[in-house]
């Protein structure tokens, strides 16, 4: 008796067992590669080591994921860096926490029997575009390398159907093509893709996905957690790819197809060894381009939109 008393008591003290903390996470699109290491850290238990309870969420319009971070609404969304800078801009109370893609993957993609063999050739040609404004101050860039201007092109919004009007003749070339995604499907549907990637042509290498969270939540612990969780799930996925990959197609069956397992390969070697570090002259150098090309007014400290959480 006085033994049961004694745990009790002990128990009495300590309190309940704590629950696991609750992390809603947006996603940017529909479950693809570029999530592996949400899906290998769930999977593999990454999150609930560290005492997290966290729900993927797709999103119906892949516009709001920042948005409803910004308002509270969710805790934390997958986003892209050269968003982050004009959602700033815009006044979203927005700051990056990790990246989960370091690389860029998009680029500027032609047939592969085009005669477009340098971006000087686009002089006179179509130019499919899906994000007006973005899209044409890359496409800028790498033409004034070579130079030419927009008014050298005709551009032409082929609203997402990227790599279809570009198969069709629709376009001579597509801008915010993805490199692991576009070209693979193009090898599969029999009209091979080239690809002219962006940082080599006259744009700022920057972080393709990033996590954000509303700039007053940054501190809070949960999502340092969140962000060794997928630091380990990334190890992982480096060290043994062909068990990560069967974790991230587990319960998700439909994504087991040829062009998902291409995309996963091609997408494994971009993705943040070290997600919580921060390269905060890659930001300082993309904002100035971005104020460059006339998408943004100020160029805010980057202290202010995007930190190490650890």
């Amino acid at each position: 008796m006085k033994r049961l008393l004694f745990a009790l008591a002990l128990m009495f003290i300590a309190g309940p067992a704590s629950a696991a903390d609750k992390l809603t996470v947006m996603l940017d699109w529909f479950i693809n590669p570029d999530h592996g290491p949400l899906y290998v850290a769930l999977e593999r238990g990454e999150f609930e080591k560290r005492g997290l309870d966290v729900e993927l969420i797709p999103p119906a319009d892949p516009n709001d994921p920042p948005k409803l971070v910004a308002a509270g609404r969710a805790d934390l969304a997958i986003s892209y860096q050269p968003q982050l800078h004009l959602q700033v801009a815009a006044g979203l109370p927005l700051m990056r926490v990790g990246t989960l893609v370091a690389t860029p993957l998009s680029s500027l993609v032609v047939l592969a029997d085009s005669p477009i063999k340098s971006i000087s050739d686009l002089k006179g040609r179509k130019v499919g575009f899906s994000v007006g404004g973005f899209e044409d101050a890359l496409l800028g860039a790498m033409l004034d390398k070579h130079g030419l201007t927009l008014d050298d092109v005709e551009l032409i919004n082929v609203n997402f159907s990227l790599s279809p009007s570009l198969m069709s003749g629709q376009v001579d070339a597509v801008i915010g093509a993805y490199r692991n995604f576009e070209l693979n499907q193009m090898d599969l549907e029999g009209r091979p893709g080239r690809a002219f990637y962006l940082e080599e042509e006259g744009v700022p290498a920057y972080d393709e996905l990033i996590v954000v969270a509303k700039r007053e939540n940054a501190s809070d612990p949960r999502i340092s957690a969140f962000i060794d969780a997928l630091e380990a799930a990334t190890q992982y996925m480096i060290n043994h790819p062909d068990a990560a990959w069967e974790l991230f197609i587990k319960g998700r069956r439909d994504l087991d197809d040829e062009l998902n397992r291409r995309a996963w390969r091609d997408t494994l070697p971009r993705f943040a060894l070290r997600p919580a570090a921060l390269d905060s002259g890659r930001y300082q150098a993309f904002a100035e381009f971005l104020k460059g090309r006339g998408m943004i007014e100020i160029i805010p400290p980057v202290e202010s939109y995007a930190v190490e959480v650890r």
